[in-house]
């Protein structure tokens, strides 16, 4: 069979492409914003990809259009396909007609930590022996892809709550039917298509209805959100995990560093062992709680496994190091929320104490650039020293309340070039410069190493 999948440059689709392609399928693609690493991946495959959403990149032998979340009526390829009657899906329903049936399906979902998460649980399976498939939305440095059939049973899938496509207005996650599910946290996010909380929460719901009662539910015990979609209506075993000192859960951590690098495992009042690990933060040691507990949850022996957590490396642009130059350095990160900017520095202040952290920010989900966040994006900054904030023309709000509202220097940009010019005027050696996007950022973090920081 032949594919043209729409957005094929997108995490998710992404994937969906390396998926289609190990499974024989002949595989082609356009997207509009094309960057690395999934571009990347997308080369090493040997995938034909076209710039620009044209009908003429479709393939006239193509028997069938996967098409992704960021198209819609208007697009002129998806007009095209519908003009022409020609058959097509959904990246998710593709993945649950031909890749999950027969297999035992783990879904990671929450606001925060699902490509980190998904990565782990995936990384302890491996090390179990399991040789379980996956589908992670980044590429895991462990394993080189974002996606993979695998030999095993188990298959591993980040379980997003944003809609499906255009033509299917239900969280993506609910097309999964998973045996275990993780419900890592809950937060008011993607302000394009859910009006509150509520809205999210009734999505969780439903992929909560579709998991059986042989099957098991992972829950952050500390995420009331999470609570309140319980109370809703559960008939699946629950296990809670948390840090200690909270009363009732089943997987619980002691911390052993304050930067979390260093933890010891605990479940049900025991303690299973020690892990030492290259990741940093409290959100990552729940991370981990929560990938344990799924393991455990398809039989894995917890205690057999712990010691692969050393060599886990997590995924491209989650706090990635690009390297040092000039005594400065520089990271890349897939930052996207206030929540997840927050814990995200607190680790890495954990981790440098009084070194200087500089931000370059550019606000560019659907939710930050419709001022979604705006009021929390000061304090989420609180770790950071200084902050470059890419305001481009198309930002709807005013950064200057954001600026006004932090605790240390801050300074808005109209552009790329602008804002590497901005962090040259002001980083000096011993700076820890770390750029948050979810998007391609023009390149600027690479650009900023590559410019040498103390060349002039």
């Amino acid at each position: 069979m032949k594919l043209h999948i729409l957005g094929i440059a997108g995490t998710f689709m992404g994937g969906v492409a390396a998926l289609a392609r190990e499974l024989g399928h002949a595989v082609e693609g356009s997207d509009q914003a094309v960057y690395p690493p999934m571009s990347t991946q997308l080369e090493q495959l040997g995938i034909a990809l076209q710039q620009g959403y044209k009908p003429e990149h479709i393939s006239a032998d193509c028997d069938e259009i996967v098409v992704g979340n960021a198209l819609s009526r208007g697009n002129a390829a998806v007009e095209q396909v519908l003009d022409d009657g020609r058959k097509y899906t959904s990246g998710a329903q593709w993945l649950s007609e031909q890749v999950l049936p027969g297999r035992d399906t783990l879904a990671v979902a929450g606001t925060h930590g699902k490509t980190t998460t998904t990565s782990i649980l995936t990384w302890l399976l491996q090390a179990a022996g399991r040789e379980p498939g996956f589908l992670i939305g980044g590429v895991a440095e462990d394993f080189g892809v974002s996606a993979r059939i695998g030999g095993g049973r188990e298959f591993v899938v980040e379980a997003d709550e944003y809609d499906t496509a255009f033509f299917d207005k239900r969280s993506k996650f609910v097309h999964y039917r998973p045996l275990v599910a993780i419900l890592n946290n809950l937060e008011y996010d993607h302000a394009d298509i859910f009006p509150d909380v509520a809205a999210i929460q009734r999505q969780f719901h439903h992929l909560v209805r579709t998991v059986p009662r042989r099957g098991r539910l992972i829950v952050n015990g500390e995420d009331e959100r999470l609570s309140e979609v319980l109370a809703m209506g559960c008939w699946t075993p629950v296990e809670r995990f948390g840090l200690e000192g909270k009363a009732g859960y089943e997987w619980t951590a002691r911390l052993l560093a304050e930067d979390g690098s260093a933890f010891v495992v605990i479940h049900r009042g025991r303690d299973i062992g020690e892990v030492r690990w290259p990741l940093l933060g409290r959100h990552n040691v729940m991370n981990a709680l929560a990938a344990l507990a799924a393991a455990n949850a398809v039989g894995v022996e917890v205690a057999s496994v712990l010691p692969a957590l050393a060599g886990f490396r997590s995924v491209k642009r989650r706090l990635e190091v690009i390297g040092e130059t000039g005594g400065i350095t520089v990271y890349d990160d897939f930052a996207h929320h206030p929540t997840a900017i927050a814990t995200t520095l607190a680790g890495l202040r954990a981790r440098v104490g009084t070194a200087r952290i500089v931000v370059a920010m550019e606000p560019r989900s659907n939710s930050m650039r419709l001022g979604a966040h705006s009021d929390a994006l000061a304090p989420s900054l609180d770790g950071a020293d200084v902050v470059v904030f890419l305001h481009r023309p198309e930002l709807a709000w005013d950064a200057g309340k954001v600026l006004a509202g932090l605790r240390g220097e801050g300074v808005t940009v109209a552009d790329a070039d602008g804002l590497i010019a901005a962090l040259r005027e002001r980083v000096r050696a011993g700076d820890h410069v770390v750029f948050m996007s979810n998007g391609g950022f023009d390149g600027a973090p690479r650009r900023f190493f590559a410019a040498g920081i103390g060349d002039s």
